[in-house]
């Protein structure tokens, strides 16, 4: 496991070296045309063992198809760091498939926590997600994983097209707008279907998220996560009853909004 501290140390290097943008908008394109027709196996190869995005991190919620890019990268490098946002609110559930996963995979595990100020001043209670579901994922997941990412590259997400109708139109690699660093974003799995993902679970007998045979497709924190029927989108128990689809940490304007 690679504590916060080191990422700190590398992220001050990297801003005392070069401040300059590392990727640009036609980069994103250039990579979008290279690898166009190749499998998500070939590309990931190219990209971590041929150093085509610079610094890699996963960026994981160890949730309901978590497993498939995770086995993935970890069968080409089980060195590259995961990212995982503990924000203190997971199912109990997610916490022990976390460690089940990176036990079985070998996996280089990074734990990302919300600054304990922050959470002192504006979450005291721990009831925000009750009244403000933005600016508790605010405090809870946007922020730490702003500050682990200054450290890399380029990062990996989980999404997938067939997920939600808000992540349709995705390509591989994009260029992550958040705060002008020029990072990518590279969506390994936009393309694969949910039967993709069940042959791969199936092919290589990873294990699945307990809390899926319980009702829930799309798995975040406890206190905004519901149970979904059947036919109903997979993210729809996300924030129910809220105006809202995601976290926070895909940001408009990178992309079709999430």
């Amino acid at each position: 496991m690679k504590p916060e501290l080191d990422i700190a140390r590398e992220t001050r290097a990297r801003d005392i070296l070069d401040l300059a943008p590392r990727f640009t908008e036609h980069d994103a394109v250039r990579l979008n045309r290279m690898f166009r027709g190749s499998s998500t196996q070939e590309m990931l190869e190219a990209v971590i063992r041929d150093n085509l995005a610079g610094d890699l991190a996963v960026v994981s919620s160890f949730g309901a198809e978590s497993a498939v890019l995770l086995h993935l990268v970890a069968g080409v490098d089980p060195r590259v760091p995961v990212l995982f946002l503990d924000t203190g609110k997971h199912f109990a559930e997610t916490l022990a498939y976390r460690d089940t996963l990176v036990e079985r995979l070998g996996l280089n595990l990074v734990v990302l926590t919300p600054d304990a100020q922050d959470l002192a001043k504006k979450d005291e209670t721990g009831l925000r997600w009750s009244y403000d579901p933005d600016g508790c994922c605010e405090i809870r997941k946007v922020r730490p994983l702003e500050k682990a990412l200054a450290g890399f590259d380029a990062s990996f997400t989980g999404r997938k097209a067939f997920q939600a109708k808000t992540r349709a139109n995705l390509p591989r690699f994009e260029l992550d707008t958040s705060d002008g660093a020029g990072r990518l974003k590279i969506n390994p799995l936009i393309d694969w279907t949910a039967a993709d993902i069940n042959a791969w679970f199936a092919e290589h007998d990873l294990p699945r998220h307990p809390l899926i045979a319980q009702g829930y497709p799309s798995i975040g924190c406890s206190p905004c996560t519901s149970q979904v029927a059947d036919g109903e989108d997979p993210r729809s128990g996300r924030w129910k009853g809220w105006d809202k689809t995601e976290c926070g940490i895909h940001k408009p304007g990178e992309e079709p909004f999430l």
